[in-house]
């Protein structure tokens, strides 16, 4: 990666470099310094130090972490922020966007750390005065952040995910707090318990606990209507998003836009109705049968979704990922279990693991072997839901885990797969 500004090239890959380049060290490629060195370059900075040789001061970087609805929030902060006027930015696991075009595809939740100012020094070029991004755990361990500035950090939620990578779930808890240790400004969802942040210039949102920003009322009439307070005044918000996960991550953006202006919250409320929501995330595909797209894959996620159509007999397709946290696989199969009505379960992104020995882990957790159908091939899965869907008008599909995702990962292909295309050639 290069980054060229300021008549500078600044590089984080030592077979780039030469004697009038600049190697960024980083804790991904400090194993290289030598190789650098050899290579002929002369000049040298720590990734953390960038921010000395760049302005940025005439940007606001907010960063969103959390295991399930970063996405979401962050595109409705982005939304938002567009709606009220301003220029913006948003990075993250759906591309790099500046000002309502898509600059780049698909890429890390979190690029390493020279893409990130890449990304950053690009929306300032195209007068953005909001840089709004994802921030994973995996980042902020392997401390692809450093050297970043934020006005505004932001956590939705803490429950199980990446436990391939972070061993035990106190680990992944530790990691997500230590983003919100410090003393800048912050939003903390008070309803999660697993965090813990330092309560200097924090504020808080919810809908059981005290909050600065708390639902008091909400019902989902013609969309969903919500009532929160600010201290001691109220205001309302109206979105076509479905699902109480998705009133938190709307609450969060109103919160977080609010504490980044200074347009009034009216203002703000006035805006989400404008946000569409997400692909891939709580997506309606038809309404006749309901179908909905989620991403959710882990216990907690799916949960979430599941608990947002209590009212209607749920029927659901999901997978579990390969080569990734084995022990929650029997504990999606229980949740689906304790909600659904009808169960199919898959294939999910497989990589180098057996797909029949994966669906073996999630069985696992399901008690009932009636509602239980196995159909390892996708597909075939999805069309099996749709026509059970059909059959009763109080049946909602739900086809979770890779949400808007255009592939299935088997071994190391990418091989094309959409779960909206598939619904799409059954109604």
């Amino acid at each position: 990666m290069q980054l060229i500004t300021n008549e500078k090239v600044y590089t984080d890959n030592s077979r780039e470099v030469d004697k009038d380049s600049i190697f960024v060290i980083s804790k991904q490629n400090a194993e290289f310094l030598e190789d650098a060195k050899r290579n002929g370059c002369k000049n040298f900075i720590e990734a953390k130090n960038l921010k000395k040789e760049l302005d940025l001061s005439s940007i606001k970087i907010i960063g969103i972490t959390g295991t399930n609805g970063k996405t979401t929030t962050a595109a409705a902060i982005y939304s938002i922020l567009l709606d009220l006027g301003y220029k913006v930015a948003l990075q993250g696991t759906r591309g790099f966007f500046i000002n309502d075009e898509k600059i780049e595809d698909y890429t890390l939740t979190t690029p390493v750390q020279l893409r990130n100012f890449a990304h950053i020094i690009k929306a300032i070029e195209n007068g953005c005065q909001f840089f709004v991004m994802e921030v994973s755990s995996h980042a902020i361990e392997q401390k692809r952040i450093e050297g970043l500035d934020f006005e505004l950090k932001v956590l939705t939620n803490i429950t199980r995910d990446h436990l391939d990578y972070h061993k035990t779930i106190q680990e992944y808890i530790n990691v997500k707090n230590s983003f919100i240790s410090d003393e800048s400004k912050k939003l903390i969802n008070k309803d999660d318990l697993k965090a813990k942040f330092n309560t200097k210039n924090a504020l808080t949102y919810g809908l059981e606990n005290p909050a600065t920003y708390k639902v008091s009322a909400y019902s989902f009439t013609n969309g969903t209507n919500v009532m929160f307070s600010k201290i001691d005044k109220m205001y309302s918000f109206t979105s076509n998003l479905m699902g109480i996960f998705n009133i938190y991550n709307i609450l969060a953006a109103v919160a977080s836009v609010d504490m980044v202006t200074d347009n009034s919250l009216d203002e703000i409320c006035e805006a989400v109705e404008n946000f569409a929501g997400v692909s891939g995330r709580m997506e309606i595909i038809c309404s006749d049968p309901l179908v909905i797209v989620d991403f959710a894959h882990t216990p907690d996620g799916m949960k979430e979704v599941f608990e947002s159509f209590n009212h209607k007999d749920i029927i659901t397709v999901f997978g579990a990922g390969g080569d990734r946290d084995k022990k929650k696989r029997p504990l999606m199969g229980k949740v689906a279990s304790n909600y659904a009505k009808k169960i199919i379960v898959t294939s999910d992104n497989p990589r180098f693991e057996d797909p029949d020995l994966i669906i073996e882990d999630i069985c696992k957790g399901i008690k009932d072997k009636d509602k239980l159908t196995v159909e390892v091939n996708r597909k075939e899965a999805i069309k099996k839901a749709i026509e059970s869907g059909k059959k009763n008008p109080n049946n909602v599909v739900l086809i979770l885990g890779k949400g808007d995702e255009p592939y299935q990962i088997i071994y190391d292909k990418k091989l094309p797969l959409s779960d909206k295309e598939e619904v799409l050639k059954h109604i």
